[in-house]
């Protein structure tokens, strides 16, 4: 052993990272080996959990100083469901969005303008504002993703003020005093949605069950792995066969669709909506979030998300000073934890290790190999 690794070895901060490191890797190991019968328990208790959470027994500890359930809804429910779908962009794609907030935006406009102006009911409004984020998300990404790192991030930051400050100077939509009396949802198996949190909040318990499920499938698919190895080395992807613009465009396009979910689902419970509810700072929370539970993989994402909505509210109590406690917590968990809380394993050994496994990422995602295989080239194309 060397001077630097006594060193090390001799760090209080660093043995306590290691610790840490070492526990979370260890659930995360132990979940990826379990049999199937133990994941699916395991996904029927997070789903129990998630039904009972809005009691007031655990809103006394969770909130003692909020209104429980509205917080449930919106910051954690909506944080939570935009980190699964910008983690698609980030996480799994590696593209730097800034401006994911745009597409929350244009989901809510879509809901507040056909649910006003035309009176459509929500469930058709639903897909149309689905539909119109996808198409936002082609439109973005076709002529940007020719860019990298940066240049990528900066365009797309522009992109989500391009959108808000169009929606502050178009009268047809409400200028700078925005849309009121967005229609609620339709009676549902005899629930009545109206101001109560609590149905929007089961609403968007379904929504995140449902594009979890939709994102994890992709996540193990060719698709999954090509957005692996794009993420590590999109150089290294493209020389395997993998055409890295198209899968880039997938990544835009299925993270649009959940962004303008999430806004069309948002703005029905808020019944008002202004250019204000969408601010840049709002996309940088949300990468926070995706950043700090894990980035590529989901129960980490879903962890940070819930954390990075649910702490400022546990702090309330402390007044003006909850947001610099919340920045300490924060500072805290990326110093134990630079790689997230629950990073993914491949993730994991690339950040701690210096791997870098692309080009095995990429001969799986369907990229054509020296052989010449038919099959893949086919997929690939």
């Amino acid at each position: 052993m060397n001077a630097n690794s006594k060193t090390h070895s001799g760090n209080p901060l660093t043995s306590f990272r290691r610790a840490v490191g070492g526990l979370s890797d260890g659930v995360r190991d132990r979940w990826a080996a379990a049999p199937g019968w133990a994941r699916w328990t395991g996904y029927a208790l997070l789903i129990a959990l998630a039904v009972i959470a809005p009691h007031p027994a655990i809103g006394s500890f969770m909130a003692p100083d909020s209104h429980w359930p509205s917080l449930l809804f919106s910051p954690i429910g909506t944080f939570v469901l935009l980190a699964v779908g910008l983690n698609v962009v980030v996480g799994q794609a590696g593209l730097l969005d800034l401006g994911f907030v745009a597409f929350y935006a244009i989901g809510a406009y879509t809901m507040a303008v056909f649910g006003t102006k035309y009176g459509w009911n929500f469930w058709g409004v639903l897909i149309i504002a689905i539909f119109m984020t996808a198409i936002s998300g082609i439109v973005l990404g076709s002529p940007t993703l020719r860019l990298r790192g940066d240049y990528l991030a900066i365009v797309t930051l522009g992109f989500g003020e391009i959108v808000r400050i169009t929606a502050q100077n178009t009268d047809y939509i409400g200028g700078a005093r925005g849309i009121t009396n967005i229609p609620h949802p339709p009676t549902l198996f005899g629930v009545e949605f109206a101001l109560d949190p609590l149905p929007y909040y089961y609403l968007l318990v379904a929504a995140v069950v449902l594009v979890v499920i939709v994102a994890k499938r992709l996540e193990r698919s060719r698709v999954g792995r090509a957005w692996e190895a794009i993420r590590e080395d999109e150089d290294a992807a493209e020389l395997m066969g993998v055409p890295t613009f198209r899968f880039k465009l997938l990544a835009f396009f299925v993270g649009a669709m959940i962004g303008g979910l999430t806004g069309a689902i948002w703005a029905s419970k808020v019944i008002a909506i202004q250019p204000p509810n969408f601010p840049f700072i709002l996309s940088a929370t949300i990468l926070a979030a995706v950043v700090l539970g894990g980035s590529g993989n989901l129960p980490g994402v879903v962890i940070g998300a819930f954390l990075v909505a649910w702490l400022p509210e546990r702090f309330r109590g402390f007044a003006d000073y909850r947001i610099l406690i919340f920045g300490a917590a924060l500072v805290l968990m990326m110093a134990l934890r630079p790689e997230g809380l629950l990073p993914a394993r491949r993730r994991r050994n690339v950040l701690g290790n210096g791997e870098n496994d692309a080009g095995a990422a990429a001969t799986e995602s369907g990229g054509t190999t020296a052989s010449g295989d038919a099959g893949d080239k086919e997929v690939a194309k």
